[in-house]
């Protein structure tokens, strides 16, 4: 393991940094698609690059690695090397999603042409063969995993609209007296979309959240609240826990995935009346899917602060009020 007082990270492609990153290729699934351990690293490599400082030490960018969505991040790691196994689960698992995201970009029905035609324009530039751009590379490559893919799509899909508006624009005079650029609004679109269902979205997914963290065993909640509310670093709650550092990334990843699958399947089942709160019926795959999306964009949507107070223990020495900064 890379010596965390270093000064300054260890550089991409030295032993150092393969044996930081080394526990978590098997974390990401990557093999799966046939991803090699040297093009993982090299993702991880220009994530790092990318985001953190070069005085960034090993426990800094252990810590970083543990936020990405690594799942995400080989995905799209193999499509842009052109694996067909990972293209045919990208297609089938993201092209639906893609229209109905286009279709809250364009407001429109998810199943207009406009909708179709926007989202499937999108798949000649991830693919990398896009005419606009020779000698590109696919889009994929300035995916860096610190959001889900989802999110990084519809960004994408909200900027292609704005770029074809201004395109648009070059050529078309608008008429005198017009009060509000259509660049300015698909910018806000892109921002927030106006959808009315949104602050409810929101509040259910925040129901969820809180019954899925309620529902946590002990020490998984301990590993939660040393992770996020004392912001220990991974290999601090190893120490805590007796267990080695990538155990640790492993485990609070283990976490992160139920929680979201409890809340999945709590936003899909609906919620009966209980104490005070109204019944909610389920929603749909894509009204899950804008639930994440929002909350994403709200600042009050995170573990951290929605975690339930625990008592202080003996193993972390302080009581769980203490205020932590924001990870990346």
């Amino acid at each position: 393991m890379a010596d965390s007082t270093k000064p300054s990270r260890p550089l991409a492609g030295s032993e150092s940094a393969r044996a930081m990153f080394a526990p978590f290729y098997e974390q990401s699934g990557a093999a799966a698609w046939g991803l090699s351990v040297e093009s993982f690293h090299s993702a991880l490599g220009r994530c790092v690059a990318k985001v953190l400082p070069v005085s960034a030490d090993s426990a800094a960018i252990t810590a970083f690695l543990g936020t990405l969505h690594l799942e995400d991040l080989v995905l799209s790691c193999a499509c842009a090397e052109g694996s067909e196994a990972a293209w045919e689960h990208f297609i089938t698992t993201y092209r639906s999603y893609l229209r109905s995201a286009a279709s809250v970009v364009l407001r429109c029905p998810i199943g207009s042409p406009q909708a179709i035609e926007l989202a499937d324009s999108l798949f000649a530039d991830l693919y990398g063969i896009a005419e606009s751009k020779p000698g590109h590379g696919s889009l994929f490559c300035y995916f860096h995993g610190r959001s889900s893919l989802k999110t990084w799509l519809r960004a994408v899909l909200a900027q292609r609209h704005i770029d074809r508006i201004r395109a648009t624009r070059r050529f078309t005079d608008l008429e005198d007296g017009e009060a509000v650029s259509m660049v300015e609004r698909a910018a806000s679109l892109k921002a927030d979309p106006p959808d009315p269902h949104r602050d409810r979205y929101l509040r259910l997914l925040r129901r969820a959240l809180h019954s899925a963290l309620a529902a946590l065993d002990a020490r998984d909640m301990q590993r939660l609240h040393l992770y996020y509310r004392e912001d220990k670093t991974l290999a601090e709650i190893g120490r805590l826990l007796g267990e080695h550092e990538s155990s640790v990334s492993r485990n609070l990843e283990r976490v992160r995935r139920s929680l979201r699958g409890a809340v999945e399947s709590m936003l899909r089942a609906g919620f009966a009346v209980t104490n005070g709160s109204p019944a909610e019926p389920g929603l749909s795959d894509a009204q899950i899917a804008l639930c994440f999306e929002y909350a994403a964009e709200d600042s009050s949507i995170n573990i951290d602060a929605l975690l339930p107070p625990i008592a202080p223990t003996a193993e972390s020495g302080k009581p769980d009020s203490v205020p932590a900064r924001k990870r990346p």
